[in-house]
C-alpha cells in the first residue's frame, strides 16, 4: 500500500479541491493510503484516509523559510515530517512553492550527492507528448554541474513516468551552435556530452518547446520560471484573443457554437495539469507541488504522479545514478 501525505491548507482553492482529488484517487485507485493534515473541521472519513488535525497553516504570503522553522504545526510541515520519518512515501501540496522547497530541503532532505534539486514540470507539446523542463525556478543561479545533475534525474523520471526508454536531453541555449551560449551552457554543453549514459542532442530554442524538439530540457531556475511564465501567459493571451473574435459579430458566434468543442480540447492540449504537478528532484523523498489555482482534476492529478514516482521507486534509482556519478 502507497501511503501518500498531503497538505489540506495548501493552495488558492484549498481545502475544498484538495479534498475532490483525494476523493477521485482514492476511488480510482485501491492501493493507496492519505494521511490528511489539517484543520479538523474539514475532516471527512474513508477508511484509507488518516486525519492528522494542525492548528496552524502557511499562507502564500508567508516568508518560506521563517514560515517553515516557526510554524511547527503547519500542515505543510507536519506533512514533510511525514515522509522524513517515514510515515509516507510521498507528499502532496499546492501551497506556498517556496515555503514547500524549504519543507522539502530542510525537513525531508537531499539524497546524498545532489548539490542542487531543482523544480521540475512536464509541459504540453502539439503532438501530446510532452516534456520535462527544469529546473522551473528552485535555483536562480547554477554552475554547470548542477545542470549536468538535473539532466541525469530528468533522464530518470522520463524513463520511469513518462515510459521513455531512451530519453531525449536538449539544453536550452540562445542557439543550436555548439559554442553558443554563456559561460554557464557552453561549460554544461561540454559535460553533457562527455556523459555516456545520457541521449544528449545538444543544444536547442525555446521556439520548438511545443514541438518536441526533446523529452528532457535543461536549464537554469532563472531561465526556467521565465519559460514557464511566458507559456502560460501566451496560452491566456492566445485563448482571450480567440474568444474576442469568436464573440465579434452573430458569423462568429455561430461559428464558435460549431467549434466550441474543439476549442476547449486545444486549450486543455495546453493544460500542463493534466500531467500532474511540479517534482522537487534531488531530495530522498517524493515532494510534489500542485499548481495554486488547482481544481479538484488537476489535484487528483498530482495524487496520481506521487503515487506513480513511488511505484516505480524514482528516489532509489536517482540515488543509485547519483551515487554512481
Amino acid at each position: 500500500m502507497i501511503k501518500i501525505a498531503v497538505d489540506l491548507m495548501g493552495g488558492d482553492n484549498a481545502p475544498e479541491i484538495v479534498i475532490d482529488g483525494v476523493r477521485m484517487l482514492l476511488e480510482k485507485d485501491a492501493d493507496v493510503e492519505i494521511l490528511l493534515f489539517g484543520d479538523e473541521k474539514y475532516k471527512f472519513e474513508h477508511e484509507r484516509v488518516t486525519f492528522q488535525h494542525c492548528t496552524e497553516a502557511i499562507t502564500m504570503e508567508d516568508e518560506p523559510v521563517r514560515s517553515i522553522r516557526r510554524k511547527k504545526d503547519a500542515s505543510m510541515v507536519r506533512m514533510a515530517e511525514a515522509v522524513k520519518y517515514g510515515e509516507a512515501d510521498a507528499c502532496v501540496s499546492a501551497g506556498n512553492t517556496g515555503a514547500l522547497m524549504s519543507a522539502g530541503l530542510f525537513i525531508v532532505g537531499r539524497l546524498p550527492g545532489v548539490e542542487r534539486p531543482a523544480l521540475a514540470l512536464t509541459l504540453p507539446t502539439v503532438d501530446d507528448k510532452g516534456f520535462v523542463l527544469l529546473d522551473m525556478g528552485a535555483n536562480a543561479d547554477a554552475k554547470p554541474e548542477h545542470l549536468e545533475q538535473y539532466a541525469v534525474m530528468g533522464n530518470i523520471y522520463a524513463k520511469a513516468i513518462r515510459k521513455i526508454d531512451k530519453p531525449t536531453i536538449g539544453l536550452l541555449n540562445i542557439g543550436t551552435e555548439d559554442k553558443k551560449g554563456n559561460a554557464l551552457t557552453r561549460e554544461a554543453f561540454t559535460l553533457l556530452s562527455q556523459h555516456k549514459a545520457l541521449n544528449f542532442i545538444g543544444n536547442i530554442e525555446s521556439k520548438g518547446l511545443l514541438s518536441s524538439v526533446a523529452d528532457v530540457v535543461v536549464t537554469d531556475g532563472y531561465t526556467g520560471n521565465m519559460v514557464l511564465k511566458t507559456l502560460e501567459g501566451s496560452a491566456h493571451n492566445i485563448f482571450k484573443m480567440l474568444k474576442a473574435e469568436m464573440t465579434k459579430n452573430t458569423k462568429n458566434k455561430l461559428a464558435a457554437a460549431v467549434l466550441n468543442k474543439d476549442l476547449k480540447n486545444i486549450k486543455n492540449k495546453m493544460d500542463y495539469s493534466e500531467y500532474g504537478g511540479a517534482v522537487l528532484f534531488g531530495l530522498s523523498g517524493i515532494v510534489i507541488k500542485a499548481h495554486g489555482s488547482s481544481d479538484g482534476v488537476a489535484y487528483y492529478n498530482a495524487l496520481r504522479q506521487a503515487k506513480e514516482s513511488v511505484k516505480e521507486n524514482v528516489i532509489a534509482a536517482m540515488r543509485e545514478e547519483i551515487a554512481h556519478d
